[in-house]
């Protein structure tokens, strides 16, 4: 009787454990394995405090604001879909501690909204916040991430204003990504942020790579593509930007933060820039208020300025301008970025006066295209044709800030070396 009722115990936890795991058991070997489903992306919703690692692959839904404490971490694994998803509290993300999005080439982070939300109304984001990092923020990477369609407005309930952070005032659209702890280190490399309602990044302290990225559909009304501040020690290398609002890089020491700005911006393509903004304030690279700016090797197509300076609160008297390609279809572009007062004249620069003259010979990018469409076509292609006067005209020797790159949660980050020509891209 013991010996049956054993049995029968052994029995029943065989088919509770079989049924916990949520498979079949087999009476003997012949049988053999059940074939398991067809793997899925885990699909998690989340809001409020949130840190650890979220898997690769999986899809995580906003439901509601989001926080990294100080002194904790989130990681974003590839291929990681971030779906901003509550359209009534537009969820900001706050990042008090270390936040580290890792995609890879064939397998992106996004942090966006759900598709259905893409509509042609919604071009200009405004759909969520933007990354709100804290000055206890001690590192952040964003490396193969994609990010679009935020820029949501503040309100007095906003976890932005009522922590302190960026602006603090209701009414202000959050960048896609603000930073401003001056110890601190940001890399954001191979990405693209892209449908933001206003500036793309407001950075205000910190060791800074910004490098091979692709900026777009940014600013309805203003906004810069890359805002810099006092604080900051920046490389910004090999990105691609079209048609910003207003300027692809806004450089300025406002704020006069501990250390002085510095910026080495180079190998950058600027396309576009400055034409949507419905008052003149430059319209490719602005400096001011005693920025310590060096340029080198910038291709500016069909901006509305060149390389442009603040008359009354100029740049530091050390920057440098170099080896920088101006074209301009219309002959209204051309005589905006001819040097003079406002606009700085570099060494080495290749600038023509008549429309059209200096086609850096792309391989495929209308250059008929309508300077204020903010539109971008993903099949345009950037890089030189061989014979392009862009190629040769580079400048290399000049020092840069992290030739050695930065140390990031114990990788090395490196912006990719200048090279001998101009632009972002060279030939395929």
């Amino acid at each position: 009787m013991k010996t049956n009722i054993l049995s029968w115990k052994l029995f029943m936890g065989t088919v509770a454990v079989c049924a916990f795991m949520g498979t079949g058991c087999s009476k003997n070997d012949s049988d053999g394995p059940s074939t398991p489903p067809p793997a899925k992306p885990d699909s998690t919703s989340v809001s409020g405090v949130v840190s650890g690692t979220w898997k690769k692959g999986s899809v995580v839904i906003v439901k509601g604001h989001l926080e990294v404490s100080a002194g904790s971490s989130l990681t974003i694994e590839e291929g990681v879909k971030v779906l901003m998803s509550d359209s009534v509290v537009k969820p900001e993300f706050i990042v008090k501690g270390n936040l580290y999005a890792l995609g890879t080439a064939t397998n992106p982070v996004t942090i966006t909204v759900p598709d259905a939300w893409k509509t042609a109304g919604n071009q200009w984001g405004g759909l969520w916040g933007g990354i709100t990092a804290a000055p206890t923020s001690a590192e952040i990477v964003l490396n193969y991430t994609d990010m679009s369609y935020g820029g949501a407005v503040t309100t007095d309930a906003s976890p932005s204003v009522k922590a302190g952070l960026y602006k603090a005032t209701a009414g202000e659209h959050i960048p896609a990504l603000n930073y401003t702890n001056v110890a601190g280190k940001l890399v954001v490399m191979n990405s693209q942020i892209h449908n933001f309602y206003e500036d793309a990044f407001y950075i205000e302290g910190g060791s800074v790579i910004i490098a091979s990225n692709k900026f777009y559909t940014t600013g309805i009304a203003n906004g810069e593509a890359v805002n810099l501040k006092s604080g900051v020690l920046a490389e910004v290398a090999f990105n691609t930007i079209y048609s910003p609002n207003t300027n692809g890089m806004k450089l300025s020491n406002t704020g006069d933060r501990t250390p002085q700005i510095h910026v080495i911006g180079y190998n950058n393509t600027i396309v576009n820039a400055g034409w949507r903004r419905p008052t003149t304030k430059g319209g490719s690279v602005w400096l001011e208020k005693s920025v310590l700016a060096e340029l080198y090797n910038n291709l500016l197509i069909n901006d509305r300025y060149g390389v442009k300076r603040d008359v009354a609160n100029p740049e530091d008297a050390k920057s440098k301008v170099a080896a920088t390609y101006y074209y301009g279809y219309t002959q209204a572009a051309v005589d905006q970025f001819q040097p003079g007062k406002d606009i700085i004249a570099g060494t080495g620069d290749v600038i023509g006066t008549t429309a059209g003259s200096n086609d850096p010979k792309l391989v495929n990018y209308p250059l008929s295209n309508p300077m204020d469409n903010g539109t971008f076509d993903a099949s345009w292609d950037f890089h030189l044709q061989a014979g392009s006067p862009a190629l040769g005209k580079g400048k290399t020797d000049f020092t840069r800030l992290f030739a050695n790159g930065l140390t990031v949660n114990g990788v090395v980050y490196k912006s990719p070396d200048a090279a001998t020509y101009i632009g972002a891209w060279g030939t395929k």
